[in-house]
């Protein structure tokens, strides 16, 4: 055999090899990386919130009666002392029907006769007096001369005195029936007679209990209320607080006086706040999904101050932020890099162009990060979201460079 000419097949040969390797050869696979880093961290407790005036006054009606429309307006502005928030006057007396009228009456005419009767009784009184009266006068001149026993003169005298005390007596039933026709009369009263006696001047003024604005009212319109009835609710602006319901679990996670801040109110930058009390009791509230969730109230104390938050009003939806533990320096690596491996977590440490399985142990988590107390070192590379198809030793190549 030729020898050059065997020379140039095995050549041929080799090249036709090589070109088969590189057509097949697995690429690398295009992943997302990401830096181990030292850096802040923060782990918070997040939820819904809802901005409530501190101390809300509740303005309730002192006396029963018909309050007239309100002479204030949802929002407006009242003075302690100086505003008046409700003006409350007599009820209308009450309409009566056929029945209820003619026993009016009817008491009305017996009290009348009562009257009449205990006139004719005093007459009858006064009658009596003025004659035994007149019996005392003369018997006093017969005594003096001793014309008649002083027996008699006593018997007389006592006698006066008698009708004197049933004058008084008589006198005074007069004015009890007197009375008794008044009170039956005032129950035939009507709406009609009500207007016709002058009773409709304002009775009872209700000034503002203190400085604020004018949070709701309960109905604006002229109405009959009774005693205790609330009428509207008054508080300051400028003093608010967050109220937030977590679940009980986060809750326990909780100190008082923790740092917090509030966003998604409206406003740019974010508002600092403290909590200020931990609900000891928790309540059950049902979630959209039909869920039976243990709650627990918690406040904060809002620090910004009130020219940096305004516009921020009463039962305003917020967005809370609560830390429950912070560190001024961390290792970290984002959530999406962790995976599991044997019941533990680990990540793909990216080397020499290779993903390799690396086991760490993984400390405070936030929503986007996890601190690593070991396993990783400040700078390594890992695969942010490894998936399937990255496996232990795969080639990988960052996606960013393609």
């Amino acid at each position: 055999m030729n020898r050059p000419r065997l020379i140039l097949g095995l050549l041929g040969g080799a090249a036709l090899v090589g070109g088969l390797t590189w057509a097949f050869w697995p690429e690398p696979l295009p992943v997302d990386m990401a830096e181990v880093r030292l850096a802040p961290m923060e782990v918070t407790v997040a939820a819904e919130g809802v901005s409530r005036v501190r101390e809300p006054y509740l303005v309730t009606a002192p006396i029963s009666g018909e309050a007239a429309r309100s002479p204030v307006s949802v929002g407006d502005a009242v003075n302690r002392g100086e505003t008046v928030l409700a003006s409350i006057t007599p009820a209308e007396p009450a309409l009566l029907d056929a029945r209820a009228r003619a026993e009016a009456e009817a008491a009305a005419a017996e009290a009348r006769a009562a009257v009449q009767l205990a006139r004719v009784n005093l007459a009858r009184a006064q009658v009596d007096l003025d004659h035994a009266e007149a019996n005392l006068e003369r018997n006093q001149s017969l005594a003096a001369t001793g014309a008649i026993p002083q027996r008699m003169l006593d018997d007389t005298r006592q006698l006066a005195e008698t009708q004197r005390a049933a004058v008084e007596a008589a006198e005074t039933e007069l004015v009890m029936r007197e009375a008794t026709l008044a009170r039956a009369e005032a129950v035939l009263m009507g709406p009609q007679m009500r207007l016709e006696a002058g009773l409709g001047d304002c009775c009872a003024e209700i000034p503002a209990p203190q400085s604020g604005t004018v949070l709701s009212i309960e109905n604006e319109s002229a109405r009959l209320v009774q005693a205790g009835e609330p009428l509207m609710t008054i508080g300051d602006l400028t003093d608010l607080e967050i109220e937030v319901d977590l679940l009980s679990a986060d809750a326990v996670r909780l100190v008082t006086g923790a740092r917090a801040w509030i966003e998604r109110w409206g406003g740019e930058d974010a508002l600092d706040a403290r909590v200020r009390r931990i609900d000891p009791r928790g309540f059950t509230r049902v979630s959209a999904l039909g869920i039976e969730e243990q709650r627990v109230r918690v406040q904060l104390e809002l620090l910004t101050p009130p020219e940096e938050r305004a516009g921020l009003g009463d039962a305003f939806r917020v967005f809370v932020h609560i830390v429950v533990w912070e560190a001024d320096e961390a290792l970290q690596v984002p959530i999406s890099a962790l995976v599991r491996s044997d019941g533990d977590w680990a990540v793909y440490r990216v080397k020499n162009g290779r993903a390799m399985l690396r086991p760490v142990e993984i400390g405070r988590r936030t929503q986007t990060e996890a601190q690593v107390l070991s396993g990783l070192e400040p700078g390594d590379t890992v695969v942010a979201f490894p998936g399937d198809r990255v496996s232990d030793g795969a080639r990988v190549t960052s996606r960013a460079l393609q």
